[in-house]
């Protein structure tokens, strides 16, 4: 858990949204104040959630605005809230904040006069509160539409989320059919293909012919024991076992973010009576809406696994299994590279440990080529994870970039019926290249994130 009134970086959907628009005769009355700082680390657009808990958010009935008010500005600030057991607030820290700098932002409940009916579209804008609008504009503007919203679309078999109309990546929540001749035994769901670069370039891949089970970027197990029985998740071909989606849990649109959470089902088909659901699996996935002049994908990963049995979810100790992307075909030896936290290459990364791991290769982008930052978060089980990559020569040199954090590469892990156990990953998807000192400062920003400290102001009497 993360201390309340603490930034965290958030894997859960928000939902409503807080739109930055315009002012002008309404009331604007401060609920809060939030002090962001940077800490020791520079921040160029990171994203911050606040916890809201104490802060009269209903207190008037009034829409919620965020301003910046740092050094004399009074600047709005598109925003979402979670209203709900524990209100939460998500923005993005826009710009370059340096290390130990602070900005300051304030949380304004706008209440219209008794006279006056806005329209469904009005909202606020970077004034003071109370401040009219200039007398040539209309007292109620209609916000300019956001650059670049995130939204998620269902076309009946995947869900297709997108920034600014910009596709991002699918997750496959139906059956994917198998190309001819090949077993139905290898159809699968409750992965994510394609995942695509800024500039629209495919990354991954599905059902190559060397293993018909690798499917874009997925999270199964591969040497899972319950009862006493060893049950394979990962290769489709033995029968043993598989992942696939139940149900698509909810969507969420914004201008801050947007994603979906869905559920799996972890069947084990060599479970007495028949097959049976062992293990089930939430999927968390949020891309944000990351300001900017390079256009950029950050996509954050939640897998929530809780056991389904009375019995203890086994994952035994195995050199692949979890949270791993098959890349596209364009990638071999010659035309990716691949560097870790550690300094580590395509050469000599396996079963090495590592924060982050950068895959880059070859594409049609402008910049020649694309990449994605895999990040993995401290929080997680055996951190920092193990790495599962194919070396230089594996699968004889060609369409041979896969690669596969892995918390038990060299331990097991009981998942305890009753619990609830959680993966966290960030991925950064770009164009062109980044270097090593840009990986860092990113997965600084998510390891250990700007924290936000939020002052209730108390209502006047």
């Amino acid at each position: 858990m993360f201390p309340s009134r603490q930034v965290r970086l958030f894997p859960a959907l928000l939902l409503g949204s807080l739109a930055a628009a315009s002012a002008s005769a309404q009331t604007l009355t401060p609920v809060a104040r939030l002090t962001v700082r940077a800490g020791t680390h520079e921040r160029i657009d990171v994203p911050v959630v606040a916890s809201l808990v104490g802060v009269p958010l209903r207190s008037n009935g009034g829409e919620l605005r965020l301003f910046e008010t740092t050094g004399g500005r009074n600047v709005a600030v598109a925003s979402q809230l979670r209203a709900g057991a524990t209100d939460e607030i998500a923005f993005i820290l826009a710009g370059r904040t340096a290390a130990g700098a602070s900005r300051s932002y304030e949380l304004r409940s706008e209440v219209m006069p008794a006279n006056l009916t806005p329209p469904a579209s009005a909202g606020l804008g970077p004034v003071a509160p109370g401040q009219a609008a200039p007398p040539e504009e209309p007292p109620h503007p209609v916000p300019p539409a956001p650059r670049r919203a995130v939204q998620v679309a269902d076309d009946g078999n995947d869900l297709r989320l997108t920034v600014g109309g910009s596709p991002v990546l699918a997750y496959r929540y139906t059956p994917m059919p198998v190309p001819e001749g090949v077993r139905e035994i290898f159809s699968s769901s409750a992965f994510i293909h394609p995942l695509q670069s800024p500039a629209g370039e495919v990354l991954t891949r599905i059902q190559p012919p060397d293993h018909r089970h690798h499917y874009g970027i997925a999270n199964p197990w591969t040497h899972a024991e319950i009862d006493g029985r060893s049950v394979d998740f990962w290769n489709l071909g033995s029968g043993q076992g598989r992942v696939q989606s139940a149900r698509v849990l909810e969507r969420t649109n914004g201008d801050v973010y947007g994603g979906f959470r869905a559920l799996h089902d972890h069947v084990d088909n060599r479970a007495p009576g028949g097959p049976k659901v062992v293990l089930n699996e939430e999927w968390n996935v949020v891309a944000w809406n990351i300001p900017g002049e390079r256009r950029v994908w950050l996509i954050d990963f939640v897998s929530t696994m809780n056991p389904a049995t009375p019995s203890p979810f086994i994952i035994r100790a195995y050199r692949y299994q979890g949270f791993s992307i098959r890349a596209t075909e364009k990638w071999n030896d010659k035309t990716a590279t691949l560097l870790t936290s550690e300094g580590k290459d395509k050469s000599n990364a396996n079963t090495t440990r590592a924060r982050w791991i950068d895959v880059n290769g070859v594409s049609a982008a402008p910049a020649g080529t694309s990449g994605i930052l895999f990040m993995t978060n401290p929080a997680n089980y055996n951190f920092p994870e193990s790495l599962r990559v194919w070396p230089t020569g594996e699968n004889r040199g060609v369409e041979n970039v896969y690669v596969n954090f892995n918390p038990s590469q060299d331990r097991d892990w009981v998942l305890q019926p009753g619990g609830s156990y959680a993966l966290k990953y960030r991925m950064f998807v770009y164009d062109g290249k980044i270097t090593p000192q840009e990986a860092e400062r990113l997965w600084q920003d998510y390891a250990d994130p700007p924290r936000v400290e939020v002052q209730p102001v108390a209502a006047a009497r």
